[in-house]
């Protein structure tokens, strides 16, 4: 029997069991589904590229309705962003705990609206219903659309051979707002307040949309950045090694370049998580022509992204290399994501200690 594990499929079994099955073929099909790419691409009418991107809704009441529903939305927006596509339509499938008021679904659904209003998507269709044996976190469904110019959209295959690789924000990011949005308290007594109210302030930079938009501005493809990637499960290094292996190149990576926050070192060291391998949802992985990187973080900054220059696209003989302390070592995709492990025994843990008080 195969070991069951949590997270996304595995780039083996992800081609073994969904790739030799895709239905039917279509010629209009630009980008199918590929391990690590965050859309596929249709071809609409002549000129005219839609890019799709799936995800669940993922809803924690916890975090307030506000902020469960702004993350929801972000989570499907940010990944049709990376196309450089404009954002265009959402449908959206809410199978929801029975447990859940009317008053609250108003309340959820009102905060979605408004957050998808924010960003241009409009929503087209979807379901909503109550049924049992459906729980929170994972309460449904959707696909987010973005919609352009057949020749302007990006994906993480289009990374080419001197290409500079420019990561926003830094490490861990999600896993760092998640646990200090979770577990405040716990988190503040071995920490510090003041790191953990840091940390937590990470919660509404969980997003790759704004920097996609200024990267769509900037120039794509040959005018700028070649392919944008969202750093989710796996990480910093995860998101690497998808993009090099989605475009067929090799990279080699400065690990003293990627950005750690402090909040997001001491969270992570306490909790015993890697920040380079961690769920890392609003850190954008950029290729970009090598004359035009620089220029391309500058403009970030002046839009309030933090970006890095954090290493270069080689040719593909020349592998996944990272580069600590002048010593070069293979950099290979981490597999399971530290985060699930950690949040875990967390989360179990509070719910031993409300048991028993």
């Amino acid at each position: 029997m195969s070991e069951q594990r949590t997270g996304k499929a595995t780039a083996e079994l992800f081609e073994q069991v969904i790739l030799r099955r895709l239905g039917a073929k279509d010629d209009d099909v630009l980008v199918g589904p590929r391990h690590g790419v965050d859309v596929g691409v249709v071809r609409v009418a002549d000129g005219v590229a839609m890019a799709l991107t799936a995800d669940p809704v993922f809803i924690v009441p916890a975090y307030g309705w506000e902020r469960a529903a702004w993350f929801a939305v972000h989570i499907l927006a940010s990944d049709a962003a990376t196309s450089g596509l404009p954002l265009r339509w959402m449908a959206v499938d809410l199978n929801l705990p029975p447990e859940i008021t009317d008053e609250e679904l108003t309340e959820l659904w009102d905060a979605f609206h408004r957050a998808c209003e924010e960003i241009g998507v409009a929503v087209v269709t979807g379901h909503t219903a109550r049924y049992d044996g459906c729980a929170w976190p994972m309460v449904g469904g959707a696909v987010c659309i973005a919609s352009g110019p057949q020749d302007r959209f990006v994906t993480p295959t289009m990374a080419r051979p001197g290409d500079r690789v420019v990561v926003t924000k830094g490490a861990a990011i999600e896993a760092t707002a998640l646990f200090a949005a979770t577990f405040p308290d716990r988190l503040a007594e071995a920490i510090g307040a003041d790191v953990v109210k840091r940390a937590d302030a990470l919660f509404e930079r969980m997003t790759v949309v704004p920097e996609a938009i200024v990267a769509r501005e900037f120039g794509l493809r040959d005018r700028g950045v070649t392919s944008m990637h969202d750093a989710t499960e796996g990480g910093v290094f995860g998101g690497i090694t998808e993009v090099a292996a989605a475009s067929e190149v090799g990279m080699r990576i400065e690990l003293d370049a990627i950005p750690v926050r402090e909040e997001v070192r001491a969270v992570c060291d306490h909790v015993g998580m890697d920040p380079y391998t961690s769920i890392s949802e609003g850190t954008l992985i950029a290729t970009v022509v090598a004359d035009r990187a620089e220029a391309f973080v500058d403009t970030l900054a002046a839009a309030g992204v933090d970006g890095s220059v954090v290493g270069e696209v080689t040719g593909r003989s020349e592998g996944v290399v990272l580069v600590e302390d002048r010593t070069e070592r293979v950099l290979e995709h981490p597999g399971l994501d530290p985060f699930w492990g950690a949040f875990g025994r967390w989360a179990a843990e509070a719910a031993g200690i409300a048991e028993a008080s």
